[in-house]
Protein backbone atom coordinates (compact mmCIF):
# COMPACT_ATOMS: atom_id res chain seq x y z
CA UNK A 1 0.00 0.00 0.00
CA UNK A 2 1.40 3.82 -0.11
CA UNK A 3 1.31 6.59 2.11
CA UNK A 4 -2.09 7.76 1.85
CA UNK A 5 -3.72 4.24 1.54
CA UNK A 6 -1.78 2.72 4.13
CA UNK A 7 -3.05 5.75 6.28
CA UNK A 8 -6.80 4.98 5.29
CA UNK A 9 -6.14 1.44 6.44
CA UNK A 10 -4.92 1.99 9.72
CA UNK A 11 -7.52 4.91 10.44
CA UNK A 12 -10.54 3.28 8.75
CA UNK A 13 -10.26 0.10 6.91
CA UNK A 14 -13.49 0.17 5.92
CA UNK A 15 -13.14 2.99 4.43
CA UNK A 16 -10.71 1.46 2.16
CA UNK A 17 -12.96 -0.34 1.20
CA UNK A 18 -15.43 2.06 -0.29
CA UNK A 19 -12.66 3.73 -2.01
CA UNK A 20 -11.58 0.93 -4.18
CA UNK A 21 -14.94 0.15 -4.82
CA UNK A 22 -15.31 3.97 -6.21
CA UNK A 23 -12.35 2.37 -8.68
CA UNK A 24 -14.36 -0.43 -9.73
CA UNK A 25 -16.78 1.62 -11.11
CA UNK A 26 -14.24 3.66 -13.01
CA UNK A 27 -12.79 0.34 -14.33
CA UNK A 28 -16.34 -1.00 -15.46
CA UNK A 29 -17.56 2.39 -17.25
CA UNK A 30 -14.25 2.68 -18.72
CA UNK A 31 -13.36 -0.73 -19.90
CA UNK A 32 -11.77 -1.36 -23.19
CA UNK A 33 -10.79 2.15 -23.34
CA UNK A 34 -6.75 2.54 -24.99
CA UNK A 35 -5.76 4.98 -22.16
CA UNK A 36 -6.99 6.83 -19.10
CA UNK A 37 -5.60 9.61 -16.91
CA UNK A 38 -6.30 10.13 -13.42
CA UNK A 39 -6.74 13.25 -11.73
CA UNK A 40 -5.46 13.54 -8.24
CA UNK A 41 -4.40 10.31 -8.50
CA UNK A 42 -2.37 10.35 -5.14
CA UNK A 43 -0.21 7.50 -4.34
CA UNK A 44 -1.77 5.31 -7.84
CA UNK A 45 -3.07 2.69 -5.05
CA UNK A 46 -6.10 2.22 -7.27
CA UNK A 47 -5.12 3.10 -10.60
CA UNK A 48 -4.10 -0.65 -10.20
CA UNK A 49 -7.92 -1.70 -10.68
CA UNK A 50 -8.58 0.35 -14.08
CA UNK A 51 -5.55 -0.68 -15.44
CA UNK A 52 -7.09 -4.12 -15.47
CA UNK A 53 -9.90 -2.63 -17.98
CA UNK A 54 -7.92 0.26 -19.50
CA UNK A 55 -4.74 -0.24 -22.26
CA UNK A 56 -2.79 2.17 -20.13
CA UNK A 57 -3.18 4.74 -17.14
CA UNK A 58 -1.56 7.80 -16.24
CA UNK A 59 -1.73 9.41 -13.08
CA UNK A 60 -1.28 13.20 -12.20
CA UNK A 61 -1.41 14.70 -8.69
CA UNK A 62 0.77 17.80 -6.88
CA UNK A 63 2.32 16.08 -4.06
CA UNK A 64 5.58 14.74 -4.62
CA UNK A 65 5.60 12.58 -1.82
CA UNK A 66 2.68 10.78 -3.51
CA UNK A 67 4.19 10.87 -7.15
CA UNK A 68 7.76 9.53 -5.90
CA UNK A 69 6.44 6.75 -3.86
CA UNK A 70 4.01 5.76 -6.91
CA UNK A 71 6.72 5.88 -9.78
CA UNK A 72 9.41 3.97 -6.83
CA UNK A 73 6.43 1.47 -6.54
CA UNK A 74 5.32 1.03 -10.37
CA UNK A 75 9.01 0.30 -11.22
CA UNK A 76 9.52 -2.36 -8.21
CA UNK A 77 6.50 -4.13 -9.00
CA UNK A 78 6.91 -3.80 -12.67
CA UNK A 79 3.56 -1.83 -12.87
CA UNK A 80 2.10 -0.66 -16.42
CA UNK A 81 1.34 2.76 -15.50
CA UNK A 82 3.02 6.17 -15.58
CA UNK A 83 2.83 8.97 -13.00
CA UNK A 84 3.92 13.25 -13.15
CA UNK A 85 3.95 15.48 -10.55
CA UNK A 86 1.57 18.38 -11.86
CA UNK A 87 -0.68 21.20 -10.70
CA UNK A 88 -4.00 20.64 -13.34
CA UNK A 89 -5.52 23.84 -11.88
CA UNK A 90 -3.03 26.01 -13.29
CA UNK A 91 -2.93 23.70 -16.29
CA UNK A 92 -3.91 20.98 -18.83
CA UNK A 93 -0.84 18.20 -18.20
CA UNK A 94 0.21 17.06 -21.32
CA UNK A 95 -1.37 14.82 -23.92
CA UNK A 96 -4.40 13.45 -25.18
CA UNK A 97 -6.39 10.38 -24.00
CA UNK A 98 -9.50 8.76 -24.85
CA UNK A 99 -11.04 9.03 -21.45
CA UNK A 100 -9.72 10.89 -18.03
CA UNK A 101 -11.30 10.15 -14.28
CA UNK A 102 -11.29 11.95 -10.79
CA UNK A 103 -12.34 10.90 -7.31
CA UNK A 104 -12.15 12.53 -4.19
CA UNK A 105 -10.49 15.56 -5.76
CA UNK A 106 -13.40 18.40 -6.48
CA UNK A 107 -14.69 19.17 -3.00
CA UNK A 108 -10.80 20.03 -2.32
CA UNK A 109 -10.73 22.62 -5.09
CA UNK A 110 -12.08 26.05 -3.99
CA UNK A 111 -15.21 26.92 -5.71
CA UNK A 112 -13.54 30.06 -7.59
CA UNK A 113 -11.03 27.79 -9.10
CA UNK A 114 -13.02 24.55 -9.76
CA UNK A 115 -13.89 26.28 -13.62
CA UNK A 116 -10.10 25.87 -14.49
CA UNK A 117 -10.43 22.11 -13.15
CA UNK A 118 -13.28 21.37 -15.11
CA UNK A 119 -11.40 22.86 -18.60
CA UNK A 120 -8.17 20.78 -18.47
CA UNK A 121 -10.38 17.71 -17.79
CA UNK A 122 -12.17 18.12 -21.07
CA UNK A 123 -9.14 19.94 -22.39
CA UNK A 124 -7.27 16.37 -22.36
CA UNK A 125 -9.95 13.87 -23.84
CA UNK A 126 -10.03 13.06 -27.35
CA UNK A 127 -13.18 14.19 -29.14
CA UNK A 128 -15.11 11.44 -28.21
CA UNK A 129 -13.58 10.85 -24.79
CA UNK A 130 -15.80 10.11 -21.54
CA UNK A 131 -14.83 11.97 -18.41
CA UNK A 132 -15.54 10.56 -14.37
CA UNK A 133 -16.00 12.51 -11.91
CA UNK A 134 -16.52 11.42 -8.05
CA UNK A 135 -17.13 13.48 -5.13
CA UNK A 136 -18.99 12.85 -1.52
CA UNK A 137 -22.27 14.21 -1.21
CA UNK A 138 -23.26 17.42 0.38
CA UNK A 139 -26.25 15.89 2.14
CA UNK A 140 -23.88 13.51 3.76
CA UNK A 141 -22.09 16.43 5.55
CA UNK A 142 -23.66 15.83 8.81
CA UNK A 143 -22.15 11.87 8.93
CA UNK A 144 -18.34 13.15 8.09
CA UNK A 145 -15.45 13.08 9.79
CA UNK A 146 -13.81 15.84 12.05
CA UNK A 147 -10.65 15.52 8.80
CA UNK A 148 -13.42 15.59 6.08
CA UNK A 149 -15.22 18.67 7.25
CA UNK A 150 -11.81 20.54 7.14
CA UNK A 151 -11.08 19.55 3.35
CA UNK A 152 -14.00 19.17 1.90
CA UNK A 153 -14.27 23.14 1.05
CA UNK A 154 -16.13 22.70 -1.87
CA UNK A 155 -19.06 19.59 -1.55
CA UNK A 156 -21.90 19.04 -4.43
CA UNK A 157 -25.20 17.78 -4.63
CA UNK A 158 -26.31 16.12 -7.62
CA UNK A 159 -27.87 19.06 -9.39
CA UNK A 160 -24.65 21.52 -8.90
CA UNK A 161 -22.66 18.51 -9.86
CA UNK A 162 -24.18 18.28 -12.86
CA UNK A 163 -24.41 22.07 -13.55
CA UNK A 164 -20.47 22.54 -12.59
CA UNK A 165 -19.86 20.04 -15.22
CA UNK A 166 -22.24 21.04 -18.11
CA UNK A 167 -19.70 23.93 -18.05
CA UNK A 168 -17.90 21.62 -20.83
CA UNK A 169 -19.86 18.58 -21.18
CA UNK A 170 -23.08 17.72 -23.22
CA UNK A 171 -24.20 15.03 -21.60
CA UNK A 172 -23.69 13.82 -17.90
CA UNK A 173 -25.05 11.12 -16.33
CA UNK A 174 -25.28 10.81 -12.02
CA UNK A 175 -25.24 7.60 -10.55
CA UNK A 176 -25.53 7.41 -6.66
CA UNK A 177 -23.43 5.38 -4.19
CA UNK A 178 -23.91 4.13 -0.96
CA UNK A 179 -21.04 1.72 0.53
CA UNK A 180 -19.76 -0.58 -2.25
CA UNK A 181 -23.28 -0.09 -3.55
CA UNK A 182 -23.70 2.28 -7.15
CA UNK A 183 -27.31 3.10 -8.09
CA UNK A 184 -29.61 5.38 -9.58
CA UNK A 185 -31.82 6.02 -6.68
CA UNK A 186 -32.41 9.17 -4.70
CA UNK A 187 -29.47 11.15 -4.63
CA UNK A 188 -30.39 13.33 -1.34
CA UNK A 189 -30.00 9.99 0.34
CA UNK A 190 -26.71 8.89 -1.08
CA UNK A 191 -23.20 9.34 0.44
CA UNK A 192 -21.27 9.80 -2.58
CA UNK A 193 -21.62 10.72 -6.38
CA UNK A 194 -20.12 10.11 -9.92
CA UNK A 195 -20.95 11.85 -12.93
CA UNK A 196 -19.98 10.07 -16.09
CA UNK A 197 -19.65 12.78 -18.95
CA UNK A 198 -19.51 13.23 -22.42
CA UNK A 199 -19.34 15.04 -25.75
Amino acid sequence: MGPMTGQVWREDPRRLVFVLARYKFVSKMLAGKRSAIEFGCGDGFGMRIVRQTVGSVHGVDFDPVFIDWANRNAERESLDCTYALGDFIKEAPPGRFESAYSLDVIEHIPESLEHHYVDHLADVLEPHGVCIVGSPNTTATPYASKASLEGHINLKSAETLRETLARRFENIFIFSMNDEVVHTGFSPMAHYLFALCTA
